[in-house]
């Protein structure tokens, strides 16, 4: 079962002009699709090749889980985001937001302060980790997935995610992300499907 390349939730050009088309353009149809191209040639004719996505990245190592896990990871960063994204969350993942960080902007804060303080490539995640809300980071392709985590959200913190837009400002590009790109909606569906499993 080969993978294919998750197409865009938006248009190319739809996030401007806090993340542009062209940066878009080499980072999903480029640097996403390397990963996907990498991953089907690792398991042609492997014991992999039935596995799902989710599958491998628990059960692999090496360069396997790279470019599984990247594959994976730039898809949810996608979602992440939307076309006039920003504002605030509602509902069960607002009140969570508040009661473990303590508000809205204190949770911008040590989100942002988290993304920076990421030494090299990486990711800066929104998780739920057993009953409560946490902010992580990860190493290159790292992933909540194998920490027995439940991703709500994430920001690419790779170099070649931001450059082009804002060459070596990665606190400019994570505050801008928070400000005017993230997706709260998607955010909150991962967060209350978690709660929802946790309840039955």
């Amino acid at each position: 079962m080969a993978f294919e390349l998750p197409p865009l939730p938006y248009a190319p050009d739809a996030l401007e002009p806090h993340y542009s088309a062209n940066t878009l353009t080499f980072h999903h149809g480029k640097h996403h699709q390397a990963y996907v191209t990498k991953l089907n040639e690792l398991i042609d004719g492997s014991e992999h090749a039935d596995k799902s996505l989710e599958a491998i990245i628990t059960s692999s190592s090496g360069g396997l889980f790279n470019q599984a896990a990247q594959v994976w990871n730039h898809t949810f960063f996608w979602n992440s985001m939307k076309p006039g994204g920003g504002g605030a969350p509602s509902g069960a993942l607002a009140e969570a937001i508040d009661s473990t960080f303590g508000s809205l902007d204190a949770f911008k804060e040590k989100f942002k302060a988290a993304g920076v303080g990421q030494f090299g490539s990486g990711w800066v995640w929104l998780v739920k980790d057993g009953g409560e809300l946490k902010i992580v980071t990860s190493a290159n392709a790292e992933t909540p997935l194998t920490e027995g985590q439940v991703p709500v959200l994430t920001c690419d913190v790779w170099e070649h995610a931001y450059y082009l837009d804002y060459q070596n400002r990665r606190p400019d590009f994570i505050q801008s992300f928070l400000d005017n790109l993230v997706n709260w909606e998607f955010a909150a569906a991962n967060y209350d499907d978690v709660s929802s499993a946790a309840a039955e």
